[in-house]
């Protein structure tokens, strides 16, 4: 993303948002994300954290309370000693920082139109105030219901229409895993939310193949968005919601422009561009090796011709018109 390779990245195995710099926290032990955002820094001027995990995301807030070049924006529950206890309101960063930690505690039992009367006004005003270049959003799924950790009632598809909101606003994003405990549900989330992601949610089939390997694991429900029952009464009533939205839009009100960045020399990236090139390609030539050898074995078995006997992975991507070029 740092050197226009892609607009949108994904690491569902990322986002342990609790670790701290001198200790792991709620089953995170490196802070991936402050990672992360640390490498976006040294080429964009602002960073937009967005967290939609049932959990506050106390580890990226921590990191950045005191600068004003990344606003962390927390979706939680909050209160009645859920962990990690931290997350109210009118915790808001300090010094350079001061708003530009946003906080948005909720109560048990959050529904898809609650949540969203919440996160797309908040999301939209944090845009206009802070205009990020680049945007990490962390997709914890334990926010989802029936969750085994989690208390709130949100559907895939409306977990997934934050995500999709994200995306409409068309600024470079990278999307991160995080929380999630009934392990079924984490896999249906991420692979609708990848769709969503690269722009083909509307055409991924709700039923999950009968050929996947682990077909059993989904049952009794073998579709991709079941109904999750609601186990939660929703506890954030009316006058709760339009508080809580009243209070958070007026902290963002009290940020009078997007900071700006004094030009200085950009520190060594931890990737050089000449390495990442280098990794991609070597991605895609292992996902074609790993497709031809495939095609092999099904075509060795079909005509039982044995497998060395047939054209070579090299041959294979010549004809096919794949074979990338020799990058160094």
């Amino acid at each position: 993303m740092n050197h226009g390779l892609s607009d949108i990245a994904i690491n569902w195995s990322g986002g342990l948002h609790h670790a701290k710099k001198r200790e792991a926290s709620g089953f995170c032990y490196v802070n991936d994300i402050v990672i992360g955002i640390l490498e976006l820094l040294k080429y964009h001027p602002r960073v937009l954290y967005i967290d939609i995990d049932i959990h506050h995301g106390d580890g990226v807030q921590e990191a950045f309370y005191l600068t004003d070049r990344v606003m962390t924006v927390s979706f939680h529950k909050y209160g009645n000693y859920f962990f990690p206890g931290t997350g109210d309101m009118y915790d808001v960063g300090q010094d350079s920082g001061r708003y530009y930690a946003v906080n948005v505690p909720m109560k048990e039992g959050m529904d898809d139109e609650n949540y969203h009367s919440l996160f797309k006004p908040v999301v939209r005003a944090v845009i206009d105030c802070f205009n990020p270049s680049v945007i990490v959003l962390q997709c914890g799924a334990d926010s989802l219901g029936c969750d085994r950790l989690g208390c709130f009632n949100l559907s895939f598809s409306g977990h997934g229409e934050c995500v999709d909101f994200v995306r409409s606003l068309g600024i470079p994003m990278l999307a991160v895993g995080g929380g999630g405990y009934t392990l079924r549900n984490v896999a249906r989330c991420w692979t609708y939310e990848t769709a969503i992601l690269v722009g083909k949610k509307d055409e991924i089939p709700d039923e999950i193949p009968n050929n996947t390997e682990y077909l059993q694991f989904f049952a009794p429900e073998f579709t991709l968005r079941p109904t999750l029952a609601k186990r939660q009464e929703n506890q954030n009533t009316k006058e709760y919601i339009t508080a809580l939205k009243q209070e958070v839009l007026d902290h963002l009100r009290q940020i009078r422009h997007a900071p700006s960045v004094q030009m200085q020399e950009v520190p060594p990236d931890l990737l050089d561009p000449d390495e990442v090139l280098f990794i991609v390609y070597f991605m895609h030539r292992n996902l074609l090796q790993t497709f031809f050898q495939l095609i092999m074995i099904q075509m060795a078995a079909h005509f039982s011709v044995p497998v060395p006997k047939l054209i070579t992975c090299h041959d294979f991507l010549v004809l096919t018109g794949m074979l990338y070029p020799e990058p160094f």
